[in-house]
This record gives structure tokens, C-alpha cells and sequence, in this order.
């Protein structure tokens, strides 16, 4: 075997042995961009005798803040506000990342967080028009699921075209709600991990349901949550800046955790408001 020359170096080392930008090489899956982030907004207040009842219900608000502990849950009506004092109140809660539809068990419901984490403002055709102090409106979720949804076993084990892994995950998820007790962690189906069939998501949607209510979260891309009709199955899914799906999931649990404001949000909601109000005044 001759000596290596060390003229020249080893194929694959050395400049031009890797493929120029205008080359096919890897190809990297385009990352979110655009968070959003807080700006503070102080709205100009002239007349602040007549705009009381919008200062007395952020005061309301933010006491709901700082009395705030996890599960507890606040509310504070203006349904009975003239036009300029509901103006301030939207105006100084501002909109923040959630917004939250609500279509099931009775008259839809609008709901946007503010952009104090933890502050929900409801709108319904029917008069409702409150604003909700949580990790997320408990009225909403009360509505999330019809009263009683079965998985049709015996539907789900007939064969069809293209169905190949929907009946195992759909056993999987019969079994994880049938067992599941309030307040167990989230169980998560990775549909971006599991190999299946537009055929098998199409059966896995018919057999769920659909639910009365619809989250989409405009944070650090978007992530759009619905809930199924089969009690606490949520499906979750998330999209870059480019609405490109990057992932696609399927929680079973009580609600999704990236719906809900975390419990240093709301402590930070409060000093935040608290600063907005002083600054009003």
C-alpha cells in the first residue's frame, strides 16, 4: 500500500469539501419568531369622576389579583357600564396573547385575555360583559364538553381504507379517560412521533368529537387548542411564524398547561396593575 501523500489532503477535508449555501445540504426546520412582548399603556384619564365605576372595577380586579391562590377564581361584572367607562376598562387591560371561544352549552362567548396574565375579559350575545380573574375562565371551561360522549368501540374495529394505527390509539385514549381521576397529569399523544395516516387522524376526529370551546395562544408562535367531545381530550397543536405545523398533539387531562396563566404571571399581573392604576390617577 503506497505511503498517504501529504500533498494533498483526505477527500471529505479541507476547504470545498462541504457543500456552498447555494447547495443542497441540510435543511433546518424554520424556527417561531415574533414574541410578543409587554408594553406598558397608560390611558389619559380627564374627567375621573365620571369614569369612577371604571377605576372601582380595576381596583375590584386587582384585588382579585393579589388575593389570588392557585385554583381560586374572581369575577367582576360591567355589564351595566356607559360606553366611556367600559372604553377605559378595555383600554387599560389591553389584549394579551389567549383568545378563547366559546360555542358549547348555550349563547357563544368571546373571551381575551388582557395583558395582565390572568385577567379575562368575557363578551356573550346575551349581555354577559365581566371581566374573570384565573389561570383560566372558569365558565368557559365548564363548557367545554358535552355532558356525555362514548368512543364507539365497535365503530373504530371495523376496517377501512387507510386506517392503520387509529384503533390502538383510540383504545389507548378510552382506557386513559375511563380511568382518569380530576387533577391527573396530562397524558400526551405525539401525533408528530407517531407514524399514522391521514386516513387514521380523520377516524380519531370522528370518533372524539368536537367540543364547545376553541383556544388559540399567540405567544412564541401559535398554538391552537380544541377541546374534543370525549370529556377531557384536548387536541393541541402548534405552528411557527410561517403557520407551518411543528407539532400535533392530543392531551388528556383537565386543560392544557399552556392555556393557563402560571401562578408568577398573576403575581406579576398584580405589581403591573398596580403601577398602571397610580399612574391613572
Amino acid at each position: 500500500m503506497p505511503p498517504l501523500s501529504i500533498a494533498f489532503p483526505p477527500v471529505g477535508f479541507g476547504p470545498g469539501s462541504q457543500p456552498a449555501d447555494s447547495e443542497d445540504g441540510l435543511s433546518y426546520l424554520p424556527m417561531p419568531s415574533g414574541m410578543r412582548t409587554y408594553e406598558p399603556h397608560l390611558p389619559e384619564v380627564e374627567d375621573k369622576e365620571r369614569l369612577a365605576p371604571a377605576f372601582t372595577a380595576l381596583e375590584r380586579v386587582l384585588d382579585a389579583l393579589n388575593r389570588w391562590v392557585p385554583g381560586s377564581h374572581d369575577s367582576v361584572s360591567i355589564s351595566g357600564f356607559d360606553a366611556a367607562n367600559r372604553a377605559l376598562v378595555d383600554e387599560a387591560l389591553g389584549e394579551g396573547e389567549v383568545a378563547v371561544r366559546v360555542t358549547g352549552g348555550g349563547s357563544p362567548l368571546e373571551i381575551q385575555e388582557a395583558t395582565f396574565a390572568g385577567v379575562w375579559r368575557v363578551r356573550g350575545a346575551d349581555g354577559v360583559d365581566r371581566i374573570e380573574v384565573g389561570a383560566f375562565p372558569r365558565g368557559a371551561l365548564l363548557r367545554a364538553f358535552p355532558s356525555h360522549w362514548d368512543i364507539d368501540r365497535t365503530n373504530i374495529s371495523l376496517p377501512r381504507p387507510g386506517v392503520v394505527n387509529a384503533p390502538p390509539i383510540l383504545a389507548e385514549i378510552a382506557h386513559r379517560t375511563t380511568a382518569r381521576l380530576p387533577g391527573t397529569p396530562a397524558h400526551v399523544i405525539n401525533f408528530s412521533l407517531l407514524p399514522h395516516t391521514p386516513e387514521d387522524l380523520a377516524l380519531i376526529d370522528e370518533t372524539l368529537g368536537q367540543g364547545g370551546l376553541t383556544i388559540l395562544s399567540r405567544g412564541y408562535g401559535n398554538c391552537r387548542i380544541e377541546a374534543a367531545a370525549r370529556r377531557d381530550v384536548w387536541r393541541v397543536r402548534f405552528y411557527n411564524s410561517t403557520d407551518a405545523l411543528i407539532l400535533d398533539t392530543l392531551e388528556i387531562t383537565d386543560l392544557p398547561e399552556v392555556a393557563c396563566a402560571a401562578p408568577e404571571d398573576i403575581a406579576d399581573s398584580a405589581e403591573r396593575l398596580t403601577e398602571v392604576l397610580e399612574a391613572m390617577r
